[in-house]
C-alpha cells in the first residue's frame, strides 16, 4: 500500500443514492428531414449550383449524431446538383497530422465510404489576410480551391472563455479550417481575447473566402439534437449569438450546488474539448470564464479510447487514478495544450493508485463544512447528466427541488477486489 492508501484507510466513504435531474428533453426525431427542411427554407440562399466543387467542415467534437447530420447535409448539396467532398475542420486535434485529424473523423463515424464522398485531409493552410491586431488569418488550402466552403457544428458554450461567440460555426472557420497555425494565431493573445479574435477573423474569412452557409447545431441536455438551423454566411455573425443564448439555456448542469466532492467516472474529448466541462464542474483553466457550480474537489477515474490518450482537462482536476495516467498520450495532449496555450489543463493531478482511494483523497482534503456528511456528486460524465448519484447529506435539498426526482435508497459503492469500480 502506497502513501495515499495509507493516509487514506479510515476514510469513510458515504452510501451514495441515485437521483434523476429533470430537464427540458424536447429533440429533434428526423434529423435528415430536419437538414432537408433547412435546405429548402433557405431556397437560393444557400448560395449552390449545379457542378460546384464544395469543401465541407467537419469538426472533432462530440456532436450528437455526427454522420447522421453529416450525411444529411453531403445528400442535401448533391440534390443541388453540386459535388461535395470533407475536409477535416479541427484546428490542431487529432496530433496536428492530417492522417491523425482522418483517424478522428473515422473514430466518429465520418468516413468517404459512410458519408459517399471523399474526404480529403491536409495541414496546409494559406494566409489569407491579417488583424489590424497583428494576428495572421489562416485558411485550409484545400478548401479554398472548392467552389464554395461550408461548416458544420454544434453551438455551445466554450470550456475555456465566455463571449459573444463561443464554439460553433465561427470558431470552425478561424480554427477549424485554420488548422494548426490558425488555431495558434487565434490563441495567441489568450483566452481572454478569445471572443473577440474569432469575431474578427471570422468576419475577415467571410469577407475574403468562399464561405456559404453553416449548419448548426443545438443540444438539449440530453446530448440529443433539439435545433438544427442553415445559417447563410452573411448571417453568422448575427445569428451565431442568438443561437449560443439558445444553447446556454438548454445545457443541462448539476442542480445541486456548492459540492464538497465532485467525482467524475470518465474525461474524454467526445463530452468536452476540455474532457470535462468547466460549465459542469466548475473547474475553469483560464479566469475568462464565467462557472456557478462550486466544487471542493474534484476527482476524475478515467479517460476514453475516443479520445486518443489526449487528456487536456485534466489538470483541472485534483486527483486521477494510476489507470487513467497510464492512458495519456503527452503528445497529443501538449499539442492540443500548447495550441491553446493554457498549459495548466496539461498538469497532472495527485495520482491514487484505485478508484476508492483516489474518492477517500478527495473526501479526506476537500475542508467540509461537516466531516462526516461530505456534499458529494458522482457523475458518469459532463455529458450525461439525467441520472447521477449523490451523498445523503444533498437529499433534504435533493427533495424540496421540483427538478429532481429520487429514485431509491442510500447504498454503499461497489468496489472490485482491486479497489476499483466497473466502469463500461
Amino acid at each position: 500500500m502506497g502513501i495515499i492508501g495509507k493516509l487514506t484507510a479510515d476514510v469513510a466513504i458515504p452510501p451514495m443514492l441515485t437521483i434523476r435531474q429533470i430537464f427540458d428533453d424536447s429533440t429533434i426525431t428526423d434529423l435528415p428531414a430536419a437538414v432537408r427542411a433547412e435546405f429548402d427554407r433557405a431556397g437560393a440562399a444557400h448560395g449552390l449550383r449545379p457542378g460546384m466543387s464544395i469543401a465541407v467542415g467537419v469538426g472533432s467534437r462530440g456532436v450528437a449524431e455526427l454522420p447522421v447530420i453529416v450525411r444529411a447535409t453531403i445528400d442535401a448539396i448533391k440534390a443541388q446538383g453540386a459535388l461535395p467532398f470533407i475536409v477535416p475542420a479541427m484546428g490542431s486535434h487529432g496530433g496536428a497530422t492530417a492522417e491523425g485529424q482522418e483517424k478522428l473523423l473515422a473514430g466518429l463515424g465520418v468516413t468517404a465510404d459512410s458519408m459517399g464522398c471523399e474526404l480529403r485531409s491536409s495541414m496546409e493552410v494559406d494566409q489569407i489576410g491579417t488583424l489590424p491586431n497583428g494576428l495572421p488569418v489562416f485558411m485550409d488550402r484545400i478548401a479554398r480551391q472548392a467552389d464554395g466552403i461550408v461548416v458544420i457544428n454544434r453551438i455551445k458554450p466554450h470550456t475555456s472563455f465566455s463571449a459573444e461567440l463561443e464554439s460553433g460555426l465561427c470558431k470552425m472557420i478561424t480554427i477549424g479550417l485554420g488548422k494548426q497555425r490558425g488555431a495558434e494565431s487565434c490563441h495567441a493573445m489568450g483566452m481572454g481575447l478569445m471572443g473577440q479574435n474569432v469575431r474578427d477573423m471570422a468576419a475577415l474569412s467571410l469577407s475574403r473566402e468562399k464561405v456559404l452557409f453553416g449548419i448548426a447545431t443545438v443540444e438539449n441536455a440530453y446530448d440529443r439534437p433539439c435545433h438544427i438551423e442553415l445559417v447563410p454566411a452573411d448571417h453568422l455573425l448575427t445569428r451565431e449569438p442568438e443561437l449560443l443564448d439558445i444553447a446556454r439555456k438548454r445545457m443541462p448542469r448539476i442542480l445541486l450546488n456548492p459540492l464538497d466532492v465532485l467525482l467524475i467516472e470518465r474525461m474524454g474529448k467526445e463530452y468536452s474539448g476540455t474532457g470535462m466541462d468547466p460549465n459542469i464542474t466548475g473547474r475553469a483553466s483560464t479566469p475568462h470564464m464565467r462557472t456557478s457550480q462550486v466544487v471542493g474537489k474534484l476527482a476524475v477515474l478515467e479517460l476514453t479510447g475516443k479520445s486518443g490518450g489526449n487528456a487536456n482537462g485534466v489538470g483541472l482536476a485534483d486527483v486521477c487514478t494510476q489507470r487513467l495516467f497510464d492512458k495519456i498520450d503527452y503528445d497529443a495532449t501538449y499539442a492540443n495544450c500548447i495550441t491553446s496555450t493554457i498549459l495548466a489543463s496539461a498538469r497532472i493531478p495527485v495520482i491514487a493508485a484505485t478508484d476508492r482511494e483516489a474518492l477517500q483523497l478527495a473526501i479526506k482534503t476537500c475542508n467540509a463544512a461537516d466531516p462526516a456528511a461530505p456534499r458529494i456528486a458522482w457523475l458518469t460524465d459532463t455529458l450525461h447528466l439525467e441520472t447521477i448519484r449523490v451523498s445523503p447529506a444533498l437529499l433534504p435539498e435533493a427533495r424540496e427541488n421540483p427538478q429532481i426526482e429520487v429514485l431509491g435508497d442510500p447504498s454503499p459503492p461497489a468496489f472490485d477486489d482491486h479497489g476499483n469500480l466497473r466502469i463500461g
